[in-house]
């Protein structure tokens, strides 16, 4: 597979050096195998001869219109996280050759990937809509808004929908290279994983700050902060919304538009987060721990917790 990895101004760095370290280890360890998969042709290639980074390292490249002949071309995260800041770049025109060059590929059919902020660029090109992606965890709120026509899926790490593949957060560069060394050959993704010890994130869940994602609205902010105070009741919708003066419609729509899930949803969504943290910080009995966070029930906890971090209670506590 010949891969072409743009690198430009203001690259994030661990984000470019992660995608390129994990398919060279895919061309250094492919002979291990009894059949090795095809080995990796990577160029990295921008839009100058030498390019700054985030950090202010240089790069030097290969001419972007090589990436014309690539099979896959992989964008890597911008280095910026604030998010007037990153709408401002991936609109301008200093990010335009970017826009350009992915739109142009897709029409090519070549396969695209980013992760991370990259994904804001991928979005504002055009070729998200319609499809679905994921993004980093703390600016899916942000992505929502920005990108109505792409569907956020936060449920994953990566996604890959109709010839293109997003992951999340900062080092989601990591799973996004797996997940491409895996199209290929899972064997050596999974030898590669053990090497780099990394270990398997199906989801951002687990990492996710759910009152980070509410301060994006104030009725869900508002919302969260009351949720926590009763984490420990029973929670019904209508309380929540006679106790902040709106309409159970009005919250709804709040939640969904900022988050992208149901006020029951993310209620839970702090329930886990509490119970991570009890279980990490204290020595308290799964009994007293699902009591303080409103389950009459350990075992309705311990479900819970598989199913959103991807962990046991056992597991968490040992951490």
């Amino acid at each position: 597979m010949d891969v072409a990895v743009l690198a430009y101004d203001g690259v994030f760095d661990s984000g470019l050096s992660a995608v390129l370290d994990v398919l060279h280890s895919a061309n250094a360890m492919r002979d291990e195998l009894p059949q090795p998969p095809p080995p990796w042709q990577v160029t990295t290639v921008g839009f100058r001869r030498r390019i700054r980074t985030g950090m202010g390292h240089m790069v030097a490249t290969e001419p972007a219109a090589g990436a014309g002949a690539a099979d896959l071309l992989l964008v890597p995260a911008l280095a910026e996280r604030r998010p007037d800041a990153l709408l401002s770049h991936v609109s301008g025109p200093e990010s335009a050759p970017v826009r350009d060059l992915v739109a142009q590929a897709l029409g090519r059919g070549t396969h695209i990937a980013s992760a991370c902020t990259g994904t804001f660029l991928l979005a504002e090109s055009g070729v998200l809509d319609g499809r679905r992606a994921t993004t980093s965890w703390w600016l899916a709120p942000v992505f929502r808004e920005r990108y109505p026509t792409v569907t956020v899926d936060q449920s994953r790490m990566v996604t890959t929908s109709d010839g293109v593949t997003t992951a999340g957060a900062a080092f989601g560069h990591v799973d996004l290279a797996l997940a491409i060394v895996r199209m290929t050959s899972p064997v050596l993704a999974e030898l590669i994983a053990r090497y780099l010890v990394v270990d398997e994130r199906p989801s951002q869940s687990a990492y996710t700050i759910a009152g980070a994602l509410a301060q994006h609205d104030p009725v869900v902010s508002a919302f969260e902060r009351w949720a926590r105070q009763h984490l420990n009741q029973p929670i019904t919708l209508s309380d929540a919304a006679d106790a902040l003066g709106i309409s159970e419609r009005t919250l709804q729509r709040a939640v969904r538009r900022t988050l992208g899930t149901s006020p029951v949803r993310f209620v839970q969504d702090l329930r886990v987060e509490h119970a991570s943290h009890l279980l990490r910080t204290t020595n308290l009995p799964m009994d007293a721990i699902a009591g303080k966070v409103g389950y009459e029930h350990a075992n309705t906890l311990r479900i819970l917790l598989r199913e959103r971090t991807g962990s046991t209670a056992g597991t968490l506590r040992g951490r």
